[in-house]
């Protein structure tokens, strides 16, 4: 079963979210998954939407979604994200 890591985010130093944004691909693709969304052109439609960047990024399992966010490969990069950009993020299983 799928999973799905779904974030959004705004970015506070663009900078610094750039050099996160070149590096986070390769450890996503080393644990199999592949972005779905990566930003992108879209309309608010319904609600309060206070976010500039969408991404959704498939794994092959819940287990595996969750390895790659704790891993030490992405530790260092994810903490790029954190100090350059605002959001949130969820992982969750898929059907």
């Amino acid at each position: 079963m799928s999973a799905y890591v779904i974030a959004q985010i705004n970015m506070k130093h663009k900078e610094g979210f750039k050099e996160y944004a070149d590096k986070v691909p390769q450890t996503i693709k080393n644990f199999g998954g592949k972005y779905l969304v990566r930003a992108g052109e879209f309309q608010t439609k319904e609600g309060k939407w206070d976010f500039s960047r969408n991404v959704i990024i498939e794994f092959p399992s819940y287990e595996i979604a969750l390895k790659w966010y704790n891993s030490d490969e992405y530790k260092p990069i994810k903490q790029m994200r954190l100090d350059n950009a605002e959001g949130n993020l969820i992982i969750v299983k898929g059907i």
